[in-house]
């Protein structure tokens, strides 16, 4: 079995008539290559799968197995990424800092160096 990430439909005006409904999608394998695999799941384009090949995928089919030799037969459910867990709320009330008494004039000055700051970093 493979690993991939589903990139782009295949659409054909003819098929044979073994095929069973499906789609034909590119799939992306990991370590760089791609292929075509037969879905009947419904996948999208950006969804991480699980593929079959070979015999096994054909053979998934009742009856005379259709000429398809890579079978999307899951959708695989990305982990989490740090970022998407949510950190616990705490309330917060009115702002109550210095910043709040600052002078215009203070304000757009830290502002200004800030962004000088930023624009060093990116060069």
């Amino acid at each position: 079995m493979l690993r991939a990430r589903v990139i782009g439909s295949v659409w054909a005006s003819r098929r044979l008539e073994q095929i069973p409904a499906g789609a034909f999608l590119e799939v992306a394998v990991d370590g760089g290559s791609t292929l075509i695999a037969f879905d009947v799941l419904g996948s999208g384009v950006g969804e991480l799968v699980l593929v079959a090949t070979g015999s096994v995928a054909a053979s998934w089919f009742p009856g005379t197995a259709p000429p398809i030799d890579a079978l999307i037969i899951g959708s695989i459910d990305e982990a989490p990424t740090p970022a998407a867990k949510s950190a616990p709320v705490k309330a917060v009330g009115p702002a109550k800092t210095s910043a709040a008494k600052t002078s215009p004039a203070k304000t757009s000055t830290a502002k200004t160096s800030t962004t000088k700051t930023t624009t060093a970093k990116k060069k």
